[in-house]
């Protein structure tokens, strides 16, 4: 047994030796993995050489892995590396978006930012294995300059003040000019109730804009008092979104408008049954035909809804501090801020809204959905692309108007601030917040609560 040991031992530590030696000689090729969106920015070709490097092999489903990578045990450890990679951030899924002027994701920048600050990719076991791969003192001055870049270019918000010019929050942007006679019969079908098969419900009755946008109870009641299966989130600054609904299976406003009208449990009609009512109101048919002709269609219907609920921006205290005003918010709004920022939070909760730009894994750290039933609303994204990969997935909730949105979550399971602060915490960071520090984030919260038309929303 003795010399078997001897024998087996040096084995090991050759072939220990050997696996990162070969893959340091014949690294695996992706350099293509990444598409060229941005090559216009600077420092551009740098971070996606060093992401498709480094990064990719553990942030993509598709990377070229090491030659070792199907052995027994490698492809085990691998699969575990890839597995919680990608729960984190895939990069090939979300540094890229489809949206016209703004093709990267703010959140998997933010995320880059973070793991730079903190350094805490890759893991010491998987540097054990890929010695190449550890980011040198020079990459991360690379990406780090490249995420400046790129949020100077697409993401900086119009007279944000010079501290937090590259910051991933922002204030609010100035509302765009819109056309004020198609945004006036928006807001007017907003709350009609003939939307609904049986003129009863309006989008305002799940959204009701005295109430943060929103109904405030665990799942909205639609026709026949039928109850929904997921919370509705608020309609205050949605235009700010890159996709609508939790699992993203609207592109924009205008298309997320006709979805509750055909839902059975929500709003129970047909547009074909709609629009002769419609047309049956001289008035609201006369301002129809001017914006849209005579012979308007249901996407016309959803276009002027959409133009008012883009007009529906509330700017806060936080976005006067975020522009210069020292004073708007308070010392422990202001550490909450910080803390918001440094724990990890602003890496999901990110741009003007905080939050709205990316899908995130619900369960991070911490499985949220252990000892309960999984229902269909559970799945999140995973309900439109069949992905496993997406299954517990949802697109991060705006932080806008928070403390008056309750309850919170997707399962609407709780209406307390503080406790749905805790439950992130818990389920989503690393190391999740202390009660202080909770204390502190749900106070800078509270500031995010905003105004519009001149006043505070309740």
């Amino acid at each position: 047994m003795n010399k078997k040991l001897k024998i087996l031992i040096p084995v090991g530590l050759v072939l220990a030796l050997l696996f990162p030696l070969l893959n340091l000689i014949m690294p695996p090729d992706n350099s293509g993995l990444l598409a060229k969106r941005g090559a216009d920015l600077p420092h551009w070709d740098e971070a996606m050489a060093i992401l498709n490097e480094k990064c990719v092999h553990c942030h993509a489903a598709d990377a070229n892995l090491p030659f070792y990578a199907s052995l027994p045990v490698a492809s085990t450890l691998m699969e575990i590396d890839i597995t919680k990679g990608r729960a984190g951030m895939d990069l090939k899924k979300e540094l890229y978006r489809d949206i016209e002027g703004a093709p990267f994701s703010e959140a998997a920048l933010a995320k880059i930012e973070f793991i730079l600050k903190e350094d805490t990719m890759p893991p010491m076991r998987y540097l054990a294995m890929h010695w190449n791969h550890g980011l040198s003192a020079q990459d991360k001055l690379t990406l780090s300059k490249w995420i400046a870049a790129t949020r100077a270019a697409r993401f900086q918000s119009p007279g944000v003040a010079k501290p937090f010019a590259t910051h991933p929050l922002q204030p609010l942007r100035p509302l765009a000019s819109f056309n004020a006679d198609k945004v006036e019969v928006g807001e007017k079908l907003y709350h009609d109730v003939r939307l609904s098969g049986d003129n009863t419900v309006s989008c305002a009755s799940c959204h009701d804009l005295a109430r943060g946008g929103v109904d405030r109870l665990q799942f909205s009641k639609g026709i026949k008092g039928q109850v929904g299966g997921i919370n509705a989130p608020t309609v205050y600054n949605s235009g700010t979104q890159f996709v609508q609904f939790w699992d993203g299976r609207a592109k924009d406003l205008k298309d997320q408008a006709g979805g509750p009208v055909e839902n059975p449990i929500e709003m129970g009609a047909k547009w074909a049954d709609v629009l002769p009512k419609l047309k049956a109101d001289p008035e609201l048919n006369a301002k129809l035909v001017q914006l849209y002709g005579e012979d308007y269609k249901a996407e016309h219907i959803q276009d002027a809804i959409a133009a008012f609920e883009a007009t529906l921006v509330t700017p806060s205290r936080f976005d006067a501090f975020m522009r210069g005003d020292d004073k708007a918010l308070s010392a422990e709004e202001k550490q909450g801020f910080e803390i918001f920022t440094d724990k990890g939070c602003a890496r999901c909760h990110v741009g003007e809204a905080l939050g709205g730009q990316s899908f995130e894994k619900m369960g991070l750290y911490k499985d949220y959905f252990a000892g309960r039933q999984v229902g269909e609303a559970d799945l999140g994204r995973y309900n439109v692309t069949k992905d496993e990969h997406d299954k517990m997935r949802f697109k991060t909730p705006i932080l806008r108007n928070i403390a008056v949105t309750q309850p919170y979550l997707h399962d609407g399971s709780t209406s307390d601030l503080r406790e749905v602060v805790k439950i992130m915490s818990t389920h989503q960071l690393k190391a999740p917040l202390t009660e202080a520090e909770i204390d502190a984030v749900t106070a800078f919260l509270k500031s995010l609560t905003g105004t519009w038309r001149g006043a505070q929303l309740q």
